[in-house]
């Protein structure tokens, strides 16, 4: 349980990350209330959820041209989960004043301004990610 709680709370400070640098990758999220906060963390955990469960079935499926694009694939499955959890988040949770785009995705047209913006954050992202889990999660060390 702990583990989930620093993957979200990682995903929040990777999400943060990515819409301060990546334009057109933005949410509605005002620093001076609270309650903005929780908005942001129910962001991270619809895309912790996402990347927990929907990636490995989808990594698994395209493991065959995985293969043959060097691992290349994995930019795209990476950036199609972002933007199906700006489409989960948007749809589902919209009600309650949210609001994430990547590229104008979903208020706007899916076109390549969505996928180069998607490409681009879930890179962000990633980085971010691992340097964070590096520091934060402790690992076991084999023969000690």
């Amino acid at each position: 349980m702990l583990e989930f709680v620093i993957k979200v709370a990682v995903n929040a400070a990777a999400l943060l990350t990515a819409a301060m640098v990546v334009p057109d990758f933005r949410f509605l999220f005002q620093t001076d209330k609270p309650e903005d906060w929780l908005k942001i963390l129910v962001i991270a955990l619809v895309f912790a959820l996402v990347n927990s469960y929907i990636k490995p079935v989808v990594k698994a499926l395209a493991m065959p041209i995985g293969f043959l694009t060097m691992g290349m694939v994995a930019f795209v499955i990476n950036a199609a989960l972002l933007l199906g959890t700006a489409y989960i988040v948007n749809t589902f949770v919209n009600g309650n004043g949210f609001a994430f785009s990547v590229g104008g995705y979903p208020q706007g047209h899916f076109g390549y301004a969505a996928i180069g913006c998607a490409v681009v954050a879930s890179i962000v992202i990633s980085v971010v990610s691992t340097v964070l889990n590096l520091v934060l999660v402790p690992r076991k060390l084999v023969g000690f």
